[in-house]
């Protein structure tokens, strides 16, 4: 007998399995509901208080609010609750079901509300992982400069609602959408001749892909590092950044032809034709349909279409001296881009493979041919001359100053062009130096 129960209170709190921390939730929580929400002056229970309350060692009544709180929590008068429990049979009128529902719906629905507010909108989500995907789509439409301020926006975007949610799913869509944003800063800034920073971002890209867990994300910015390497004079480097970003797992089709055509141009630096050679035929090579999401289902800027691959190829075919299968090459790839709706043609690819088909009949000694070929060089607008196309020109520009061309008028003529094409790029007249030497071998 000396076990059992002193006060209803302690058998209603039993019934519910109910510890102090479980009651005095429930208790601040009635409090807030019936009385001034969140006022200081609500009442609060200590641990000790309901040990007494439990044990029936008070004497008379808490006060009037404290009272009416409990009154509200049990459903039970104040003054029963603080007496002897009745007999098993007579308990169940003391419960109040109907309050009892309420209250576990008030709670759930309170604690869903804390748990979303550390979420955010899927929507949200959405719409930024769609706005990346159209910078990506739209880059080559774009100038650098823009490209940069837009996706520079998109990764403070990422990384601001990274803060506000604790969903692991959406911190990793978040990497992911940052990291991608951080590529694109990456590229952006290579085509602005700023190679040092791009380096950075790139590494950067790699980093948050590595931490999402997402190698085509890391793929591509080995593969960024790689490009980057050989214009920087570090072809070996560059061969062995773009065989490592290879060995990724979850890599498509696309993603192979971008790396491997990479890793020929880096071969191409270095003068290795057996190594070039091979690098090309696998860039070529069909790839079985096997697709990922960044290289394939985002693409743009992420991808490489036939008609960039057929361009990067002629330029490390340019490289060896093969100045036929350059010229094959860069005749394909304009004939590629040709066929695509005018608004969906990538300016700076068109002039860098129209750049290429003019060195490649300079080898040949076709200046007329170079001269007709770079017409659509000279179409190329000033925030679209982006370092790549500013190279190949600059290739052109040496080919004109050979011993075969240095008397002829038209030589000087298109040399002089070609300094006032460079000069008036938006990148030069802002002086971000000279084009990277590297680039310009061969």
């Amino acid at each position: 007998m000396g076990d059992a129960p002193r006060t209803l209170l302690k058998v209603l709190v039993d019934q519910k399995q109910w510890r102090y921390t479980d009651f005095a939730t429930r208790f601040r929580s009635t409090a807030d509901r019936i009385l001034t929400k969140g006022s200081a002056r609500n009442p609060t229970i200590s641990e000790s208080q309901f040990r007494r309350w439990t044990a029936g060692k008070i004497a008379g009544l808490p006060g009037p609010d404290t009272c009416r709180v409990l009154e509200a929590l049990f459903g039970v008068d104040a003054s029963a609750l603080f007496a002897l429990p009745p007999s098993t049979e007579g308990l169940a009128p003391a419960f109040h079901l109907e309050d009892e529902i309420d209250m576990t719906a008030r709670d759930v629905q309170n604690e869903a509300g804390a748990a979303a507010a550390a979420s955010i909108s899927d929507t949200t989500l959405d719409q930024l992982r769609e706005d990346v995907a159209k910078l990506a789509g739209q880059y080559n439409s774009h100038s650098a400069f823009e490209v940069f301020r837009k996706a520079r926006e998109l990764r403070e975007a990422a990384e601001y609602l990274r803060d506000r949610t604790q969903v692991p799913a959406q911190q990793q869509e978040l990497l992911l959408v940052a990291g991608q944003a951080c590529a694109l800063l990456s590229a952006a800034a290579f085509d602005l001749g700023f190679l040092d920073g791009a380096t950075r971002l790139a590494r950067s890209a790699a980093l948050y892909g590595e931490t999402a867990r997402f190698d085509p994300l890391r793929a591509f910015a080995g593969g960024a590092l790689a490009y980057i390497a050989y214009f920087s004079g570090q072809p070996a480097q560059a061969a062995r950044l773009a065989r490592r970003a290879q060995s990724f797992h979850g890599l498509g089709a696309v993603a192979h032809r971008r790396l491997s055509a990479i890793e020929a141009r880096a071969y191409g630096h270095l003068r290795d034709a057996a190594a070039t050679q091979r690098a090309l035929d696998a860039s070529v090579e069909d790839g079985h349909g096997a697709t990922d999401l960044l290289h394939d289902d985002i693409g743009g800027e992420f991808g490489f279409s036939l008609e960039r691959l057929a361009m990067s190829n002629g330029s490390t075919c340019l490289l060896l001296g093969d100045g036929a299968q350059a010229e094959t090459a860069a005749q394909r790839a304009l004939e590629l881009a040709a066929s695509k709706p005018t608004r969906h043609r990538s300016a700076p690819i068109v002039g860098g493979a129209s750049a290429d088909l003019a060195s490649a009949r300079l080898l040949r000694g076709d200046l007329d041919g170079a001269a007709a070929a770079l017409e659509a060089v000279w179409a190329v607008p000033r925030d679209q001359r982006v370092t790549g196309l500013l190279v190949r020109t600059a290739r052109v520009r040496l080919g004109l100053t050979g011993d075969r061309f240095r008397t002829a008028p038209l030589a000087a003529e298109l040399g002089e062009r070609m300094e006032d094409f460079a000069r008036q790029s938006t990148q030069l007249q802002l002086g971000v130096g000279a084009l990277p030497i590297a680039a310009l071998e061969g």
